[in-house]
């Protein structure tokens, strides 16, 4: 059974759906991510669909949910991406892993910053899930 990761951010219009797409191509067979806010945005960032279509990364449906969306989903790891998600993070009907993986907000600033935050994303939240969940490495 695939493990599904839950990636929670405040407005899920930019970090959350960097890395529930990113975990989503990296980790693609290994883990199932979905995303989530605590008080979505109207839409997905502009910065952050066009620094994801530079990586060649899907965009097609990304849109900010809140988390009653994703509450009845089998959960098997949450990832606060911001301190304010990790602090409002809603208890779950069952017990679930929960790890922090903090990144830097872009919104308002160039492309340059949501690509550095893709990269970031990239580089530090797909080891995290892997060790969280006891993956193992798959070469490509």
């Amino acid at each position: 059974m695939t493990p599904t990761v839950l990636v929670l951010c405040t407005g899920n219009s930019c970090r959350s759906q960097m890395g529930e797409t990113i975990l989503n191509h990296d980790l693609a067979g290994q883990v199932r991510a979905l995303s989530a806010g605590t008080v979505p945005q109207p839409k997905v960032a502009d910065g952050a669909i066009e620094a994801l279509k530079l990586a060649g990364l899907p965009t097609d449906g990304l849109h900010p949910k809140l988390i009653d969306a994703v509450f009845d989903e089998a959960i098997d790891l949450v990832v606060s991406v911001c301190d304010n998600a990790k602090e409002s993070c809603p208890i779950f009907p069952r017990p679930v892993k929960r790890i922090h993986v903090p990144f830097h907000d872009p919104h308002g600033e160039p492309l340059e910053s949501f690509v550095a935050v893709r990269d970031e994303i990239r580089r530090v939240l797909v080891p995290a899930v892997r060790e969280a969940l006891g993956l193992a490495e798959v070469s490509q």
